[in-house]
């Protein structure tokens, strides 16, 4: 049978092919842009036909009315990773969530510790050969695939083809939808004159024929702003966005001196504007691969002067992160940090940037604190943790003793905030 009579074969409309979902499944979606709205919109409207379905993503990016806690007990989001969305959800006590590290998501399905029973994801065309490219969020989809008993595809012309791990065959697809809906756009975060600063003493510290894995947040796009001046520059990452791609443009980024897989572009989703994913359409130098390939410490930190940037809401004395709630409120998840922090402390002349401006709340909260708020979680440990950097400098942790951490670190917070701390840091015996 060929290709083309294989995918008419299975085509039908989104309101169909949720009939595909049992009462009880797991609908696992790709990250971010990688949900396919017409499949997840047809879930929605049919939601009370179900009973004890999860829907579990990374960042949700848009509202669907499964959002909703009068139908929890019909289709409810059990998420990875939270959004705006999931994060009011989990608030409200109907929603979950599933703590992890990015990179070993993959091997959380292929365990059976997390359950994959149908997967929607947005893809793009069918290419000659019978391959669908899950390009925007082939992260943890491409693992959930393989376990999954079905595999529904919402097919779209404005998907980009991308290259690297991130095919799937049409024959391992049990159902295709149609849909033209343009992929969700996520803008750049404002970007001001805290963010520039931090982003300076950063972009200082990286050098030519560095390899950048950059996080999403106004800090890091701050300090891929002041990186047009650097030379040969690669990128292994987890998120490709539009900073990537200016520099990609402006001659910056050529991954000739990467160690590992050089001249290629690594990433494992993809979060910014149209242009964007143009520039990903068949683009020989980016490869899209599963998370457990871009995001494994052993692989990343085989490339020499690995920087990784990632932001957090708060550091301890001792060089503890909580970057993903707020004292015991989930707000976001672990995502890749320690991965990439590790990668970086593993590569030859690698950093790692974790980035916070110094103060929260109009400068009433220090985010430099002596113990972290009760039941926040640790994202990043003590033992990782290398340079920590605010708009006032850089206070370097690895190989330094407790005392000096806390000396580095008061150093790098708010003026206002010094002495307060000082006198804390001597309660505790610690200067």
């Amino acid at each position: 049978m060929s290709f083309q009579t294989q995918y008419k074969e299975k085509l039908m409309s989104a309101a169909d092919a949720v009939g595909i979902v049992h009462n009880g499944n797991t609908v696992v979606v790709p990250t971010g842009v990688g949900e396919p709205p017409a499949l997840m919109t047809a879930l929605s409207e049919q939601r009370r036909n179900f009973r004890d379905v999860k829907v579990s993503q990374i960042l949700p990016v848009r509202k669907y009315d499964y959002f909703d806690s009068e139908t929890a007990e019909h289709v409810r989001p059990v998420a990875y990773f939270l959004s705006g969305h999931t994060r009011n959800c989990v608030d409200g006590g109907w929603g979950d969530y599933i703590p992890n590290y990015f990179s070993e998501m993959p091997m959380l399905y292929e365990n059976n510790d997390m359950p994959s029973d149908v997967v929607f994801a947005l893809v793009s065309p069918m290419d000659n050969h019978g391959y669908f490219s899950v390009s925007l969020g082939t992260d943890y989809t491409m693992a959930a695939i393989k376990k999954a008993r079905a595999v529904v595809f919402e097919v779209n012309p404005n998907v980009p083809f991308a290259y690297g791990n991130c095919h799937v065959h049409i024959s391992d697809v049990t159902a295709i939808v149609e849909d033209e809906t343009p992929v969700a756009t996520v803008g750049l975060p404002a970007i001001g004159p805290v963010q520039e600063a931090i982003g300076k003493y950063v972009a200082d510290m990286i050098p030519d024929g560095a390899t950048l894995q950059i996080g999403y947040g106004a800090i890091p796009d701050a300090v891929v702003m002041q990186l047009t001046h650097k030379k040969d520059l690669g990128v292994h990452t987890e998120m490709i966005g539009d900073g990537i791609m200016t520099l990609v443009e402006a001659g910056v980024v050529t991954n000739r001196r990467k160690n590992y897989l050089p001249g290629k572009m690594l990433a494992t989703f993809a979060l910014g504007s149209e242009k964007l994913y143009k520039f990903m359409d068949r683009n020989p130098m980016m490869e899209m691969h599963p998370v457990d390939f871009t995001n494994d410490p052993y692989l990343a930190g085989q490339n020499d002067n690995l920087i990784s940037i990632n932001a957090t809401m708060q550091v301890d004395f001792a060089g503890q992160c909580g970057s993903e709630s707020q004292g015991w409120r989930a707000y976001s998840g672990t995502g890749g940090q320690a991965d990439f922090v590790r990668a970086a402390n593993r590569s030859r002349g690698g950093k790692s940037f974790i980035v916070t401006p110094s103060t929260a709340k109009n400068d009433t909260i220090s985010r430099i604190t002596p113990t972290l708020a009760v039941g926040t979680h640790v994202t990043t440990s003590k033992n990782d943790v290398n340079y920590v950097v605010t708009e006032y400098g850089v206070a370097q942790l690895r190989g330094r003793t407790a005392k000096e951490r806390v000396k580095a670190l008061i150093a790098i917070a708010h003026p206002k905030f010094r002495d307060e701390l000082m006198e804390e840091a001597k309660k505790m015996k610690l200067m």
